[in-house]
Formats: C-alpha cells, structure tokens, sequence
C-alpha cells in the first residue's frame, strides 16, 4: 500500500472524525491496513488506539462504505463492536466460516445487553449506539454499509500479532511504499 494511501485515508477518517464530533487524544496510535489484499478501498480499515492498558483497550475506527475487515476470531481477546455512527454490518460464524454450515445450531451472542440467537453466516445490522459482545471463538467480519460509519471497540487487552485469527490467509499489518513523506506515524512503522 502506498504511504500515500494511507495518508488519505488518515485524512478522511479525521474529518469523519470530526464532522461527528469526535475528538482524539494527543498522539494517537494510527493504523492503516489492506490486510495484503491490495485493494484498499474494498478490504482495509482504519484504526485509532485510544486506550492500550494491560486489561482493556479502546479503539476506533473509520472504514469506507462497503469496504471489508475479513473474517477473523480472536485467541483470548473479549470485544464489543459498537456502531458510533452510520450504519454498521456484522457477519457471524460459530467457527471458521468454512466449517460452519445452515445446518449448523444457531450461535448466541449479546446485542445492546440482550441475549440473541444468530444462525452461522447471519448479518446483523448494528444502527448508530448499537453493540454486538464477541467472546473469543466467535469468527466476524465487518463493513460500513453507510457513508462515514464510525466503529468503536471496546475489549480486553490484545496483542495484534499474535491474538488474531483470520479464516483465509492475510497480513495484518500493512507492507507500505513509501511514495510521499507519513502524515502519522503507524503502529507498524519502525521506530527510529
């Protein structure tokens, strides 16, 4: 991914941001990733770390209408996906979305605090202030189904190297080439 991709998108989730009345705190910790897809616009994410403490974190993040996080579940990491603003979509599966059939018991997960049943491969529709609860093992993907949606998550502590488990094989951390000087610094820039 070119650097000057990821400053655009930098940008555009800043006055999305803002428009919204979002204010991020000093220096936050930016992340901008295609997961090696090369196609940005239609598999990537844009994420801001807010809080990174040993038991809990916070993030938030921006994503273009219909652009794709893939399929993924967590090792240990507990995490509320939370629609901020716009309208946010949810897929689930009760495991690797390959193994998981119609067939298959229907999963049970909390929406805003109520207990629901989601058949495997479902959409839910998370409208702007709703949250979907994820326990680890719970495969989800995600999209912006409205111009700027805002995603929130608030979870415990993760470790993006080794806590995340895609369906298909991806990298999580953007290979950047650098074509114009970095508005941000990325949590996957070297350290200089």
């Amino acid at each position: 991914m070119k650097r000057s991709q990821i400053n655009q998108a930098v940008r555009d989730a800043t006055v999305c941001f803002i428009r919204h009345g979002w204010t991020l705190p000093p220096n936050p910790r930016w992340d901008v990733t295609d997961f090696g897809r090369d196609d940005f616009r239609a598999c990537g994410l844009v994420l801001v770390n807010l809080a990174e403490e040993p038991e809990y974190c916070e993030k938030l993040m921006f994503a273009y209408p219909h652009q794709i996080t893939p399929a993924h579940t967590h090792r240990l990491k507990k995490e509320d996906i939370i629609c901020r603003h716009g309208v946010l979509e949810v897929r689930l599966w009760p495991a690797s979305p390959e193994k998981c059939s119609a067939s298959d018991p229907p999963s049970r997960v909390r929406v805003d605090g109520q207990e629901t049943s989601i058949d495997a491969g479902s959409v839910l529709v998370l409208q702007a202030g709703s949250r979907v609860t994820l326990e680890p093992g719970v495969f989800h993907s995600f999209w912006a189904a409205a111009e700027d949606t805002i995603i929130g998550e608030v979870s415990t502590a993760n470790d993006d190297l080794t806590d995340n488990l895609f369906a298909e094989p991806v990298s999580r951390f953007t290979q950047v080439e650098e074509d114009e000087p970095a508005l941000v610094r990325l949590v996957s820039d070297p350290v200089l």
